[in-house]
């Protein structure tokens, strides 16, 4: 033997060419092997290190401390981690022989196996080759048995207190702990805003209330180093809906947030030269300033915008012209501003349509009358309201309805009255033909299924017209109605039969002459009440309340003339009530003259007082004249369509 180790992979010549192969292997298996166990205990000082750094980060420390503080920790950071890597400078790569070493080592064969094999003769004695052959056989037999075993870096001799499995447990903690803001917990160590380049920086927030609140920005805090924290006594309260507004004046503007406190867009321009968040505050939650530092943390306390409230103070009532007069009370913490009045038939009216055994449900023409409500004012927080609505002549008048009030604040709470039974006023008829014909026109109005029974009515109406409707016009009417009405197979044409059979009650009931007369006076009371619910111009006003004037001088006239129809006959003085009604409509005229738009409203209901009282006087002295008096009885036949 000449000592000289050959290289395995040279070419193989010999019969042991698969040991040489596998000897290799295994020296290439022992070389890296020792040079992890030389490596690995610098490497694991270094991930414990990096490991610590995680944890700490993670944790949020870096958020709670100022640049400064960011600065000097991780420069010891970055000061330890190289002391745990400085001993890697002494690092030698393993030799060959290390290698061999190793395998004859695991081996547990006497006489260095691994080395045995590399080992070459150079003796041409045939003795020495003969010994040297079955050596060489005896060593490949046992070759299989070469290992080159696992590393052993024996950590436990370089940290004997195992700090880095403490390091390992707590680093799987911070990580859950830290959720989705890991990255942003560890770009924190980095941010050295005013460090490096020292800046002014101002940090101002303030919490902006609902517009309709009417209530005040709140002001939390002013420049870092007057930053106010919140009073001791608890989080904030603030309404639901507020904006809180963060503005930095430099730097990186980090905000977190938690609870009910929610990121939006801003709805306006940022100044030039800072940096702005807005947040909305619909729950309770908190907010904290992490960057740049210095910043208290805020917690709110969210108060929800209440439902209104609404109620009547006292039933509805009816108006003398036959309007209806709510009065109901209104109540909000920040303002009511909106509501209205919401009118259905009663359930048991409605179950009423079906006693004669139809199968078929009410199908009314006309929907339920709504309209709005007359507000205090523009935002009530607390206050009274009335409002009078004139439905006389709506189809639903005269029907067993359910009246429900509805109100509704900025915030979009609604809340309703309890509902509220009741008959809808409607326009008194004091002729038997006209409220005939105002049933039948509220029957047809609620269920178009119930044409046929109406036309049965309006048919029995024209029943012996020689003696209940002498007059030509009222019978002629009735027939045109009927006509109308059996040629109807539409709800328009049904809603077209409604509006006839209304228009000839009125014609009825005020003699033809007097239902223009009272039309045209309610057309200027309507437009001058809504110019001035609207606010319009004096100009405007001055032109309705000059109509106005003008209609109700055609209302005395109207009342005059038909005082003037003296019941006892054309000779004969006026009695002493007919004579009243003339003196009143003369000084209700003179009155109109120079009256403001409110009296006039006063005006019309005392002209509509006095119409009442002439009816009355007029159907007491038909009754008395039933006894034969020639004047009483000209006057009973001047009323041919009905009584």
């Amino acid at each position: 033997m000449n000592g000289v180790t050959p290289d395995p992979s040279d070419p193989i010549r010999d019969g042991d060419a698969l040991s040489r192969l596998k000897l290799a292997q295994a020296l290439k298996r022992a070389t890296y092997a020792i040079a992890w166990e030389r490596a690995w205990p610098h490497l694991a000082r270094l991930l414990t290190v990096v490991g610590l750094f995680l944890v700490v980060s993670w944790a949020g420390l870096w958020l709670a401390v100022p640049f400064v503080a960011r600065a000097i920790g991780l420069v010891v950071f970055a000061g330890i981690a190289i002391a745990a890597l400085f001993p890697l400078v002494r690092f030698r790569w393993p030799s060959r022989e290390e290698a061999l070493s190793r395998l004859d080592h695991g081996s547990g064969i006497r006489h260095r196996p691994a080395t045995t094999l590399t080992d070459t003769l150079t003796s041409r004695d045939p003795v020495a080759q003969a010994l040297w052959q079955a050596q060489r056989e005896r060593t490949l037999a046992s070759i299989k048995r070469i290992r080159a075993g696992l590393p052993h870096p024996r950590i436990a001799l370089h940290d004997p207190w195992a700090l880095r499995a403490l390091v390992m447990v707590m680093l799987v903690a911070t990580f859950f702990a830290a959720g989705d803001e890991r990255a942003m917990r560890l770009g924190a160590a980095f941010d050295w805003n005013g460090v490096l380049a020292p800046a002014n920086i101002r940090v101002d927030a303030w919490v902006t209330p609902p517009l309709y609140t009417g209530r005040p920005p709140v002001i939390l805090s002013a420049a870092n180093k007057e930053a106010a924290a919140l009073p001791t006594s608890g989080p904030l309260a603030v309404p639901a809906g507020s904006t809180l507004i963060v503005r930095s004046s430099g730097g990186n503007l980090d905000v977190v947030t938690s609870g009910g406190l929610k990121e939006v867009a801003p709805t306006e321009a940022t100044p030039k030269g800072t940096n702005e968040k807005h947040f909305a505050i619909t729950g309770d939650g908190t907010a904290h300033v992490r960057a740049p530092s210095g910043q208290p943390q805020w917690a709110f306390t969210a108060t929800p915008d209440r439902a209104p409230t609404i109620a009547l103070v006292k039933d509805p009532e009816r108006q003398a012209r036959g309007a209806l007069q709510l009065s109901y009370k209104i109540e909000d913490d920040y303002g009511v501003t909106g509501a209205d009045a919401q009118i259905g038939l009663r359930p048991a009216n409605a179950k009423d349509g079906n006693k004669d055994g139809s199968k078929d449900a009410a199908r009314p023409l006309f929907q339920p009358p709504q309209f709005p409500l007359v507000l205090p004012n523009a935002r009530t927080r607390n206050g009274v309201g009335q409002t009078v609505k004139d439905l006389s002549e709506d189809p639903y008048a005269g029907a067993d309805v359910t009246l429900t009030l509805a109100a509704k604040d900025e915030a979009g709470n609604e809340a309703r009255s309890e509902p509220f039974n009741m008959r809808l006023p409607e326009r008194l008829f004091t002729n038997s033909l006209a409220r005939a014909l105002i049933e039948q026109r509220r029957i047809l109005a609620l269920d178009a299924n119930k044409n046929s029974d109406v036309y049965a009515a309006l048919d029995a109406l024209m029943i012996a017209p020689e003696l209940f409707t002498p007059d030509a016009g009222c019978y002629l009417g009735l027939r045109s109605l009927a006509l109308q009405l059996e040629a109807a197979r539409t709800d328009d044409a049904l809603r077209d039969v409604v509006a006839s059979m209304w228009a000839f009650a009125v014609t009825i009931e005020d003699d033809g002459v007097a239902g223009s007369v009272n039309a045209a006076l309610r057309s200027a009371q309507d437009a001058l009440k809504r110019a001035l619910e609207r606010g319009a111009s004096e100009d405007e006003i001055r032109v309705l309340t000059q109509k106005l004037r003008e209609a109700m001088a055609g209302k005395v006239r109207d009342l005059a003339r038909r005082a003037e129809q003296n019941p006892l006959g054309p000779r004969q003085p006026f009695p002493a009530e007919v004579q009243l009604i003339l003196d009143k409509a003369v000084e209700l005229r003179q009155k109109t003259q120079n009256a403001t738009p409110e009296q006039l409203e006063e005006l019309a209901q005392q002209q509509d007082a006095l119409r009442l009282q002439l009816q009355a006087y007029r159907k007491s002295a038909n009754s008395r004249a039933k006894g034969g008096d020639e004047g009483a009885n000209q006057f009973t036949r001047d009323r041919k369509c009905g009584s």
